[in-house]
């Protein structure tokens, strides 16, 4: 009679059989530990874990969703002809735990057996769908949903910590970039404006987010006149900078060969608009004083129009023409001119200023600005902006600045 208890050497290749599969298992661990600690792409990660779980596991259907920025399929294989991934995303994102498919059926997920979702606390970072997966009979269905369990975690999480990092090294680079931008703005803005016995200047400048849009110059040109000017270039960040440094080389170079105020300013306009292809626009207000004869010629390019207050009150500066970069040629332009008393008071600004907003939702006026002004003009230009930038601050309370905010204030003596 046949003995119906297993052979000593039975029972010897069964364990063999099982330390094999442990060993297989291991060297997959290994594999990809591997791979990963040499810095492997994410597809080649994919493809790894996509060769163990056919080749080494037999799993023979197999499709894998990642979370980044929406979920999409990184791999699959095994699955019938017009399978569509996109058929299924409504429903795997229903899942956050290991699920089989037949206790729990759905009729989109018929290819499948079982989900493994992939989380993060309460963030999901991938789903991976399983169907048919072959069991030998050296091994049970638990162990090999649990190994194939960690091997998925260890590749998904792999893979979100490649993503991370990368998104940090970007970080920091725009970081580095955003830092030199700001950098090269503070050089391009004058460290002294003229305090004599004929000018005095002062300004404030607040970039919105370190590097802003606004840009102010003072120049003194050769026939003993001052020429001055305050901008605001559309767009903020990186671009605005480049831009701004540009601007400034252009009006610089352009301010020592100008033959009138005009054409000044239709030089301006020709070269923005060759540079920026009418993409980026620029306001100006440009003024050009002789301190002999205490004339002031100014145009306005589109700008907030700076406010001068004299003996007769105040007046807003607004002739010019259209903004800077629209068109290639200006289709009208004319300079303005005023007459200087002494001791007045010019202050020119930017639109982040009176677009500034307080927390009850009301601006800061360009009716609020002349109370300023008028309340704080026996003050020099430095106390002047140091008073009008308290007051700005005051009004906004908590809420943020929206915009950049420049001021610019002149006193005729």
């Amino acid at each position: 009679m046949k003995s119906s208890y297993p052979t000593q050497e039975s029972i010897s290749a069964q364990l063999e059989r099982q330390l094999q599969v442990k060993q297989l298992q291991v060297s997959a661990l290994l594999e990809v530990t591997q791979a990963i600690n040499n810095n492997l792409s994410s597809d080649k990660l994919f493809r790894i874990y996509e060769f163990i779980l056919r080749a080494q596991i037999s799993v023979k259907r197999l499709a894998v969703f990642l979370q980044d920025e929406g979920i999409h399929c990184i791999c699959q294989y095994g699955l019938p002809e017009g399978f569509d991934p996109d058929d299924v995303i409504d429903e795997i994102v229903k899942y956050n735990r290991l699920t089989f498919f037949e206790d729990d059926p759905n009729r989109h997920l018929d290819d499948f057996d079982i989900i493994i979702p992939v989380y993060h606390k309460d963030k999901p970072l991938a789903f991976a769908l399983l169907g048919d997966v072959q069991i030998s009979a050296y091994e049970t269905l638990d162990d090999k949903i649990k190994f194939i369990r960690t091997i998925t975690n260890i590749i998904v999480v792999a893979v979100e910590n490649k993503r991370l990092f990368k998104k940090q090294l970007e970080q920091e680079k725009l970081k580095r970039e955003m830092e030199l931008a700001a950098d090269v703005q503070s050089m391009l803005i004058p460290r002294s404006l003229p305090n004599n016995d004929e000018l005095e200047m002062s300004a404030v400048y607040l970039p919105h987010r370190n590097i802003g849009g606004d840009y102010y110059d003072c120049i003194d040109l050769a026939n003993g006149n001052t020429l001055f000017c305050i901008a605001d270039i559309s767009g903020k960040g990186i671009a605005a900078a480049i831009l701004m440094a540009n601007f400034q080389a252009i009006l610089r170079t352009l301010a020592k060969v100008k033959n009138s105020l005009t054409d000044f300013v239709l030089a301006l306009n020709e070269t923005v608009t060759e540079i920026t292809h009418g993409e980026k626009f620029i306001t100006l207000f440009v003024g050009e004083y002789n301190p002999k004869t205490r004339e002031l010629y100014y145009i306005n390019a589109g700008h907030n129009p700076p406010i001068l207050l004299d003996n007769k009150g105040f007046h807003l500066l607004e002739t010019g023409c259209t903004i800077l970069g629209m068109f290639e040629e200006m289709p009208s332009i004319e300079y303005g001119k005023a007459d200087i008393e002494h001791d007045c008071i010019l202050i020119n600004y930017t639109d982040g200023l009176t677009d500034l907003e307080n927390e009850e939702g009301e601006t800061f006026s360009i009716e609020k600005v002349m109370e300023f002004i008028k309340d704080n003009q026996e003050y020099s230009m430095a106390v002047f902006n140091n008073l009008f930038l308290k007051k700005i601050i005051d009004f906004k309370g908590n809420r943020e600045f929206i915009d950049d905010v420049s001021i610019l204030s002149c006193r005729f003596k």
